[in-house]
């Protein structure tokens, strides 16, 4: 869960500094923002790969690598001397750190019974809640007074705490199910598994139009300061906290579907009140919080869904899963630069909500067989 924690701030940490970036580095707020563009388009292309390249080496020492390079990218990033310096070493760190998440919860779910898999995989994902509830604060809070080079250097420290933690308490021996051809060929005949994978994509790319410049949107639209910025990413990922805590404790209880369309439906509302009231910054900041609730607990859903659809291609279809997460974070990023660049400030938020409410409809379309004979019988 904490290597969790220092993997998001590595991928997120660019959208809580797109400013100082822009002004640090002489380039172009939209310049900037081709960091999380191009740093997602290596995690979507890296994930699929690394997850069959990687299948047969051990977690602790998979994971702790992983972290390690992490660590060591964000240093690195400290003491980049221009933008081009930065993006190579984004590229370099994130083409690595694309294997932790969906590793980390293909072992947690190794060395928890069945019946626990849903929460533990959930709890695992927590750390990406973190990362935005604290994590994205403190780093626009510290990048506005300090620079972008003391937020990079901050994440490789936790990099290196992590690091050693893992190493520390993980268990050696595990291993995964080995990915090979012919589990990418039952992954592309299972046509639930890509139903689930077009409503992460879809998903991401909604939140991505907004996210990836919701500090230049907000102080465009309301003139919000670096600190009210600050307030708006910590009520993102506090509620986030709030609702994959949520979704944990019920999952097991409730079953993933359920779940994720109680999340779907309130990161809509939220993405949608962020549309309707943009200008005024009480009633986007309000939004977001509701948005937040379901932004990491449905993708936590999703996976725990994948896992349940089928549990033999799990090493598979977890790994696609944060493949296309990251394929809809440059398709969201992308389409919100080019309205950023373009002036169509108050559009960005309808184009998410559509975005999202199309994720929705494919949410409840995707009700289990069982579920559905069950209320039948009811």
């Amino acid at each position: 869960m904490l290597g969790n924690v220092v993997t998001g701030c590595s991928v997120l940490a660019p959208a809580g500094m797109l400013a100082e970036l822009s002004q640090s580095l002489g380039v172009t707020i939209g310049t900037a923002g081709l960091l999380i563009t191009f740093g997602a388009i290596v995690l979507c292309a890296g994930s699929p790969v690394t997850a069959w390249l990687t299948s047969r080496i051990e977690r602790r020492v998979l994971l702790t690598a992983t972290l390690l390079v992490l660590a060591l990218t964000n240093a690195a990033s400290a003491f980049a001397p221009d933008y081009d310096s930065l993006l190579v070493i984004r590229l370099v760190m994130l083409a690595v750190g694309v294997l932790y998440t969906p590793q980390a919860a293909g072992t947690a779910a190794l060395i928890v019974p069945a019946e626990k898999r849903g929460s533990t995989i959930a709890y695992v994902f927590l750390g990406w809640s973190l990362a935005a509830a604290i994590g994205l604060p403190l780093i626009t809070f510290i990048a506005s007074r300090y620079g972008f080079r003391t937020v990079y250097g901050a994440i490789a420290l936790t990099g290196f705490v992590s690091f050693v933690l893992l190493w520390w308490r993980l268990p050696g021996g595990l291993l995964g199910a080995p990915v090979d051809l012919k589990t990418w060929l039952d992954v592309g005949r299972n046509p639930m598994i890509l139903l689930l994978l077009l409503i992460t994509t879809l998903q991401m790319s909604g939140q991505f139009v907004v996210f990836t410049f919701m500090g230049p949107l907000l102080t465009r639209l309301t003139g919000a300061s670096p600190d009210a910025i600050s307030l708006v990413f910590a009520l993102y990922g506090i509620f986030g906290f709030i609702g994959i805590a949520v979704a944990t404790r019920i999952v097991d209880s409730w079953g993933a579907w359920k779940t994720s369309v109680l999340f779907a439906g309130l990161m809509l509302t939220g993405v949608a009140g962020w549309a309707l009231s943009a200008g005024a910054y009480a009633l986007m900041a309000g939004s977001v919080a509701v948005w937040g609730l379901g932004f990491a607990s449905t993708n936590s859903m999703q996976q725990v869904r994948l896992v349940g659809a089928a549990p033999a291609l799990a090493s598979a279809t977890v790994s696609l899963n944060t493949s296309v997460l990251y394929i809809g974070q440059a398709v969201g990023s992308a389409i919100g630069g080019l309205l950023f660049a373009r002036e169509w400030l108050h559009g960005a938020g309808y184009v998410a909500a559509a975005f999202i409410a199309l994720a929705l409809a494919l949410v409840i379309a995707t009700q289990p067989r069982r579920t559905m004979h069950a209320a039948a019988a009811e």
